[in-house]
């Protein structure tokens, strides 16, 4: 897991087969400003040269925060260290705690269609239109069914879903089968269990996780962890959980001025500043999630226990407040 201190960035134009090409990029470190140039200066060399050796190469390095689209570093604002736990204050304004190895799960509730439901509503639609069209002998009932589907797919496939998940008991149960499922099936693992405004959060306390690999990836796949999020993990080399109010649920705008890429420019400094203080008065009385309980054997080593304890400290999962 890399959340550097200190960003730079470099830029080299160079004349390749008769066309102009620029390359731009990032250069990070926890050392110094010159660190960080000198990388960045080392990787826009880098880059360049296979450039000129024909090589497709991205042109840029996108300033984004947390996606890991093109395999950056995180790049927000450290707020504080405690060995290789790293808090960061997002693009929105929220607190993550950022860990390289003990793992956490997001898991949404299952409240939007999936697409093969919402695309099987549609192909069904235009079918009835097609064959009502071939009946009727009237090429416009096709064009009325497709207006229809145009129009109610997304209706109807919400409403098909919506009792689906009921039948299946509802949203909420449905999640909580998967976990106590998996904890059965695995008496070794010991999960803590957090409701969040959208779903559930996990904290494995039996062992610790390298983000990416065979065992991590299977373990939130058997939990179904939100995709995106398993995704960034692997891109990101850590797990990653919200430990303050997402804003818009308190009454605040998202953290400004934008963009909120860090770092940003001194003379917008100020602002932050303010938006911080006023954000941290209105957060004081909100949960980022709440604990439920805890599911498995038990079992837990030290590093997990560090990470827990921070993190319920910091989320205050023990109070009992209205999540944000």
């Amino acid at each position: 897991m890399i959340v550097p201190e200190y960003w730079a960035e470099a830029k080299l134009r160079e004349r390749i087969n008769g066309s102009q090409v620029t390359i731009k990029r990032f250069g990070w470190s926890d050392e110094s400003e010159a660190a960080a140039q000198a990388h960045a200066d080392e990787r826009a060399k880098e880059a360049m040269a296979r450039a000129e050796r024909g090589e497709k190469v991205r042109r840029i390095d996108h300033k984004v925060a947390y996606n890991g689209a093109e395999g950056l570093p995180i790049r927000e604002e450290i707020i504080e260290k405690q060995g290789d736990i790293v808090i960061t204050r997002n693009t929105y304004g929220a607190l993550c705690l950022n860990t390289p190895d003990v793992l956490f799960a997001d898991i949404d509730l299952d409240t939007s269609p999936p697409g093969t439901l919402i695309r099987a509503v549609l192909i069904a639609l235009l079918a009835g239109g097609a064959v009502a069209a071939y009946w009727y002998q009237s090429w416009w009932m096709l064009l009325v069914f497709a207006v229809l589907g145009m129009s109610l797919t997304s209706v109807i496939s919400e409403f098909l879903h919506r009792l689906y998940v009921r039948f299946k008991g509802g949203a909420e149960e449905r999640a909580l089968g998967i976990i106590e499922d998996y904890a059965n099936k695995h008496p070794q693992a010991h999960l803590r269990l957090y409701r969040t405004p959208m779903g559930f959060r996990v904290l494995a306390m039996h062992q610790t996780f390298e983000p990416g690999s065979e065992e991590a990836t299977q373990l939130l796949h058997d939990l179904n962890a939100d995709p995106l999020y398993v995704r960034m993990c692997n891109n990101q080399h850590c797990f990653r959980a919200r430990v303050s109010p997402k804003p818009w649920r308190i009454g605040m705008e998202r953290l400004g001025p934008r963009p909120g890429v860090w770092p940003i420019r001194s003379e917008r400094m100020p602002a932050r500043a303010l938006w911080v203080k006023n954000y941290n008065k209105l957060a004081d009385a909100f949960s980022a999630c709440r604990f439920v309980r805890t599911l498995g054997s038990g079992s837990t080593i030290m590093k997990t226990r560090e990470v827990q304890s921070l993190h319920d400290r910091m989320s205050r999962a023990d109070a009992n407040l209205k999540l944000a």
